[in-house]
């Protein structure tokens, strides 16, 4: 009997006929069961961590990072280099770019990690049964985190700082488009953990098995207790599809921004140019500008033309072309695109039901806001809008978890159990009831 399998019954975890190893996918490498089985051994070691431990290894971490820039920077060069050799899009270059900037950035959210809250242990309720039996319930680590994700390599140190605060083992499995710059991060994170004493498999990544370790991770059930794909909509939903692991639902961002005939026009002008313009590539990017019909005429000129000023290529409708001109024909498609690029689709609608009915058919659930000063509206907007973060006045940039103070996040999740929006620390926690008695027995 092979060693994952004496250790997985040893522990009580009996391999599902679906999901364990032997049955991966043609897949049956002892290098990657290994890995799996350490991962386990590690959460086991990260469950009972205190606060202290945890947050030693997350200085170590940063400062690993401070002093590797020159060596992220060179395999960073290389994910770069081949992807513009196959041709990757501009949006997708920019998540894989990695420079000082963006790695001081890194750092900085680790430490602010070391500042938040360690989630373990907290208690959510308890009570007194008439018995005498006193019933608690406490956060408690996942135990052993996947994620697959793809052209991200800040994702790597993100999802391996939240799980160490949080207790959990990581097995990441990054993409061959930032192979090199995942190799040495990683290599960062391991080293940081053995110079304060803690495993280095506590942290690991499966990405010089390619897409068969992929597959294996979404059968690993009894060894992975979650799964969280973060990336285009084809990569999150294959993971959604084909995972026998319990998964964490991210989401990809067809971001609208509704525009009333009550809207402060320079509030118009400055949110959709932030939305879009700040950071294209990223998934809380306006995508869909819809313009009631009402006030196309006062916004729809100022509003493009600081797109159009910022190097943005409008996509519009007759309507809007009527009061705008030279932009490139709507078509149906560019209203469920996530462009990741300077592109934005411009629509005028009749009404704010209109722009409701709008978002139902086309949105991701990831965020959508509106610019008004309509009470009703803004209120409407609120109460209606299924997306998982839901804003009024303000830029969709905003939907982030360093944004929300969780100092970094997971991945935004869009479904609706469990975690939805922006996930930290307490979404990487499960929990479980703590029951003290004296002797009581049931009747």
């Amino acid at each position: 009997m092979k060693r994952w399998r004496v250790i997985l019954l040893a522990r009580g975890l009996k391999p599902h006929n679906a999901g364990n190893i032997d049955g991966m996918v043609a897949f049956n490498s002892s290098a990657f069961e290994a890995k799996l089985v350490d991962a386990r051994d590690a959460s086991l070691a990260l469950a009972t961590l205190t606060t202290d431990a945890k947050n030693a290894a997350l200085e170590a971490i940063a400062t690993g990072l401070d002093i590797s820039v020159a060596a992220i920077i060179a395999a960073n060069a290389r994910d770069l280099e081949n992807g513009r050799a196959n041709n990757m899009s501009q949006g997708l270059l920019d998540r894989l770019l990695l420079d000082e900037t963006r790695i001081a950035s890194l750092a900085a959210a680790v430490r602010d990690i070391v500042k938040l809250t360690d989630p373990v242990g907290q208690v959510l309720r308890g009570m007194d049964m008439p018995n005498g039996v006193h019933l608690t319930q406490v956060r408690v680590p996942f135990g052993v985190v996947g994620a697959i994700y793809e052209a991200r390599p800040n994702v790597t140190v993100d999802i391996a700082a939240l799980a160490l605060k949080s207790g959990n083992a990581v097995v990441l499995r990054g993409g061959s488009a930032a192979e090199n710059s995942n190799a040495v991060l990683v290599g960062v994170i391991q080293d940081a953990l053995a110079s304060v004493g803690l495993p280095r498999h506590a942290v690991q990544t499966i990405d010089e098995f390619g897409r068969d370790g992929a597959k294996a991770l979404m059968a690993a059930r009894g060894f992975v207790d979650v799964l969280i794909p973060r990336g285009s909509a084809d990569l999150i939903n294959t993971v959604v599809l084909e995972s026998k692991v319990p998964v964490i639902e991210t989401g990809a961002g067809v971001v609208h921004l509704v525009l009333d005939e009550s809207a402060q026009l320079d509030w118009a002008v400055e949110i959709a140019h932030n939305s879009k313009v700040q950071r294209p590539s990223v998934c809380n990017a306006l995508e869909t500008i819809l313009v009631l019909e009402s006030a196309a005429d006062r916004l729809i000129p100022p509003v493009l033309s600081r797109l159009r000023e910022a190097g943005v290529t409008i996509h519009a409708d007759e309507a809007t072309a009527a009061r705008f001109g030279d932009v490139v024909p709507l078509t149906e498609d560019d209203f469920g695109t996530e462009y990741m690029s300077l592109d934005v689709a411009v629509a005028v609608v009749a009404n704010l039901d209109d722009a409701l009915g709008h978002i139902r058919k086309y949105s991701t659930k990831h965020t959508e806001s509106i610019v008004t000063n309509d009470m009703g509206n803004a209120e409407r907007f609120l109460a209606e809008v299924d997306a998982a973060v839901v804003m009024v006045n303000t830029s969709t940039r905003f939907t982030d978890g360093g944004e929300f103070g969780f100092g970094a996040e997971v991945g935004i999740s869009t479904q609706k159990l469990h975690a939805r929006g922006p996930m930290g620390l307490n979404e990487i926690t499960s929990t479980k009831w703590l029951v003290r008695g004296a002797g009581q027995i049931r009747k």
